[in-house]
């Protein structure tokens, strides 16, 4: 009888899922620290808790939820600049799973695993994600440790084809053999017994794997949490682009991105090539913001502020919300300056990321470009301009009756929270070298 109700249970939840869709669970672009920008794959308890603290305290009530540590948590000895691929040492249960490591999780002791710290993060009104690659652990196919939910092992679901190039952990899982969805379906559970919310699935996209990811979606919706994916990394092939909307609810668009002003200005081309491509629960993923105090144990460059300017830093907040990307910070959030903090807590700023629609860019040339939105609660347009040159300052102007707006406008600038003027006909702006400008476009 209990095995009864339970498979009643889970037909239930899962049919919850498909009716309502997971799209639902990530109505705005997902907003939240990671830890890989400043800690790598060495990240610990208490600068994550950290982190936390510093969320809930300064950034939750504008929109900001995810705490997310990334790569590699289940090795306790892992390094910065790169990876210990020599003598890992890999904490993983029976069933070849990965666990966290203690001496970096103390909370974890007792095959505890993430629930206490992600109860630590639900308590504070957040909600908590880990990042995972794709595929069995090398480590346990050796072992052939057994696939819990069926009667595989290691040995029986696994392939060396397609492993991952850059870090050798795991093996490809092939979908449709015995055991294969089984493995899956084990780890999801496990994340779900711990209180996970997000999951950043590593190396599904450099090639595109789809079988993976049709099984981790299935193991997801059969988890009977609400946990939102995110694929990574690399430019998912725009040819794969309606495979990924119907299972993930972000993927990437760039490989990591880091804090020069080449990456950022190749944001441009990269956003307007996707921008087809958003769909409601479902957005094309400019990676993390590699802001405020990085560096400090990671895989690229030594402890520092971002070196973008403050310019730059404008026009990576603008196009990163205009564009309608996630935004996932990547700083150590206790060492933000007041600058770094003002960048995040804009919420009429934030409110183009969260509400606008019919996001789309309104021309580019060699030195600068434009973007425009609109407000559908209100019919007002929203307008972004950018240097895109390495000018000192360029004047960017738009015909306000190609953007629809006829008669006299009202303008309000959104990073200096104030109105500057109505206009009618045509409006410019002056705009310093890298930087960016956005405003609000109110008609009579």
């Amino acid at each position: 009888m209990k095995k009864i109700l339970a498979a009643l249970l889970l037909f239930s939840l899962t049919a919850n899922a498909q009716k309502t869709g997971f799209k639902e669970w990530s109505k705005t672009p997902p907003m939240g620290w990671n830890s890989w920008d400043c800690f790598g794959p060495t990240v610990v308890e208490q600068e994550v808790k950290a982190n936390a603290d510093y969320m809930a305290k300064h950034l939750k009530k504008y929109g900001w939820e995810y705490v997310v540590v990334d790569i590699r948590w289940y090795v306790g000895n892992d390094k910065a600049h790169g990876y210990n691929e020599k003598d890992p040492d890999y904490v993983m249960d029976k069933y070849g799973r990965f666990q966290p490591a203690v001496n970096r999780f103390p909370s974890a002791a007792g095959g505890k695993g993430f629930r206490p710290l992600a109860d630590y993060i639900h308590k504070k009104g957040l909600k908590f994600g880990i990042h995972i690659m794709r595929g069995i652990p090398v480590q346990a196919v050796n072992k052939d440790l057994p696939v819990l939910g069926s009667n595989a092992t290691a040995k029986d679901i696994y392939s060396t084809e397609l492993q991952c190039k850059w870090l050798k952990d795991m093996y490809t899982v092939v979908a449709g053999r015995n055991g294969a969805q089984e493995y899956y379906n084990s780890l999801f559970k496990l994340y779900a017994s711990w209180g996970i919310d997000f999951v950043k699935v590593d190396d599904l996209s450099r090639p595109y794997h789809a079988g993976e990811i049709e099984m981790i979606r299935k193991a997801i919706d059969l988890s009977g949490r609400r946990i939102v994916l995110s694929t990574s990394p690399g430019e998912t092939p725009i040819a794969s682009a309606p495979h990924v909307q119907q299972h993930a609810n972000m993927w990437r668009t760039v490989d990591d991105f880091w804090d020069n002003w080449k990456m950022l200005r190749d944001h441009f081309a990269v956003f307007e090539k996707w921008n087809g491509y958003r769909v409601a629960g479902g957005w094309p993923d400019g990676d993390m913001l590699p802001l405020g105090r990085i560096g400090i144990r990671a895989e690229r460059g030594n402890p520092r502020m971002t070196a973008f300017t403050k310019e730059e830093q404008y026009t990576l907040m603008t196009l990163w919300c205009i564009f309608r990307s996630p935004l996932m910070f990547g700083g150590n959030l206790p060492d933000n300056d007041d600058f770094t903090l003002s960048l995040l807590n804009n919420e009429e700023v934030l409110n183009v990321l969260k509400r606008s629609s019919n996001n789309r860019q309104l021309f580019a040339t060699d030195s600068t470009v434009a973007w425009i939105a609109d407000d559908p609660q209100s019919g007002a347009k929203y307008l972004a301009l950018f240097n895109s040159s390495d000018k000192d300052a360029v004047t960017v102007g738009v015909d306000l009756k190609e953007i629809g707006m006829n008669g006299k406008c009202l303008f309000r600038d959104l990073w200096n929270k104030k109105n500057i003027g109505q206009y009618a006909g045509s409006f410019s702006s002056v705009v310093n070298k890298h930087g960016a400008k956005l405003y609000r476009i109110t008609g009579n």
